[in-house]
Parts: structure tokens; C-alpha cells; sequence
């Protein structure tokens, strides 16, 4: 069975589907590589109109690393570099994306969330940034600029989870729906997109990323944490040696 599900609707909407519901679709190293594969080809196609994350069971989009793989230090740091790769490819799809956030969006669920330039919230949302907890130095690259830095420093500082209703007062989305509702509502969202003008779209997409100097700061993000793996604390890696 694939970890990741791929759809695309004849409209130019693609669904990306994580499918690893027996680990709350966390990532492991080989999981991550094939959602990066799948970026970075649909960043290089001329058809593409929109971009949905979602998942094939409600219970979550994403619950963080799979920290129970087991990874030797070099292979910690791999994951970590594959970590960072799916942050600089989601900022860099030339297209709209659209995140179902259902059930758990922790740690790298809650950045693919944020990450995310539209997101759709469920009724069963967790949705927590809790790297600080273990020293990563992940969240302000993209949380800031959605919410605030006030309510941005609250959620990474405390790792406190929130549910639909606190993130909707927050303006994190912009739909909401029971669970088994929310990526049929991303979908009536992406329909929305891709009756606009296609090449207008890409091209407030480049504005919006240029203007927000996002690039600059998921880079920076990036580079604290692969440092962090390689020569701090680093993510848990498992039993191996």
C-alpha cells in the first residue's frame, strides 16, 4: 500500500492523499521523499490550476515525524533535510494549495498547514505546534504572517493544541465542516480558484510570495533546522545504533 494517494480532476486540481492512517499519517524518511517527488513534478506542470493536501483517513492529515523509524545519525539527518525540502517545495508550488486540516496537524502537520496557502479546518482538529517541547526550532517562518506574532508565539511557545473553532477566531480558515465533510469543502474551494484566470492566479501567487518575502524565511527556518539535526539535540531516530 502507497503512503501517498495521488487524484487529479480533470480541472487541473490535484489531491494529494497521505496515507499512513495505522501511524496518523506520520512522516517517515521514504514517505516524505515520495510527497517531495510528487511536488516537485506538479511545480513543473503547465496544467496544474491547484493543489489539495488531504488524507485518506479523518483521524489526520499529518501527526508530525515518525520518530519510532529507525534512523542512524545520518539518517536523521536525511529525514530532517527531507523535512526541509517539503517545506521549500509547498512554499514554492506556482499554484494555490489547499490543506484539509482533520483530526491530528501536529508538529510538521501543523507546517504543512500553515504552509498551505488556504486551508479548510474539521470539526475533530488538533492542531499544535510542539517542536518546542524538544528544542526545534520550527513555526515562525510561517505561522507569524497568518495569525500575528502575538498568537503565533503563544501556539510555539506553549505547544498547546487547538481545536476548529479557536483556529477559525484566529482567521486560519476559510471554510470549516465536520471531518467527513472537510475535503469535499477544499474541493468546492479549489473549484472557486480554477474558474479564475489560470496564468492571473500563477501570477499572484509569485506576488503574494514575493511581496510576503516567504522564500527568505522558510530558508532560514530551513537552515536552523537542519542544524539543530545535525549538531544539536536533534529529532528522536528510533532504536538503530
Amino acid at each position: 500500500m502507497t503512503a501517498l494517494l495521488r487524484e487529479r480532476r480533470d480541472d487541473g486540481v490535484e489531491i494529494l492523499r497521505i496515507n499512513r492512517p495505522d501511524k496518523r499519517n506520520a512522516l517517515d524518511t521514504a514517505t516524505l521523499l515520495l510527497i517531495n517527488d510528487a511536488l516537485t513534478e506538479l511545480a513543473a506542470d503547465a496544467d496544474l490550476r491547484v493543489v489539495v493536501v488531504s488524507t485518506s483517513s479523518t483521524n489526520a492529515l499529518c501527526a508530525g515525524a515518525d520518530v519510532g523509524e529507525d534512523l542512524d545519525a545520518a539518517g536523521g539527518v536525511a529525514r530532517m533535510e527531507a523535512f526541509a525540502e517539503l517545506y521549500r517545495l509547498i512554499e514554492q508550488l506556482p499554484v494555490p494549495s489547499i490543506a484539509v486540516c482533520v483530526g491530528n496537524c501536529v508538529g510538521a502537520g501543523a507546517e504543512i498547514v500553515a504552509g498551505c496557502d488556504l486551508r479548510v479546518g474539521g470539526d475533530n482538529l488538533k492542531l499544535a505546534w510542539a517542536g518546542a517541547r524538544l528544542g526545534v526550532p520550527v513555526g515562525p517562518a510561517r505561522l507569524t504572517q497568518l495569525i500575528g506574532l502575538s498568537r503565533a508565539k503563544d501556539l510555539i511557545y506553549t505547544g498547546r493544541p487547538i481545536g476548529m473553532e479557536e483556529a477559525a477566531s484566529y482567521g486560519l480558515f476559510q471554510r470549516t465542516a465536520a471531518a467527513a465533510d472537510a475535503e469535499a469543502a477544499a474541493l468546492d474551494l479549489a473549484t472557486d480558484l480554477v474558474r479564475q484566470s489560470a496564468g492571473g492566479v500563477r501570477v499572484l501567487k509569485q506576488m503574494f510570495r514575493e511581496l510576503e518575502d516567504s522564500a527568505r524565511r522558510v530558508s532560514y527556518e530551513n537552515e536552523r533546522l537542519i542544524d539543530f539535526q545535525r549538531h544539536g539535540s536533534g529529532l528522536p531516530q528510533g532504536t538503530a545504533p
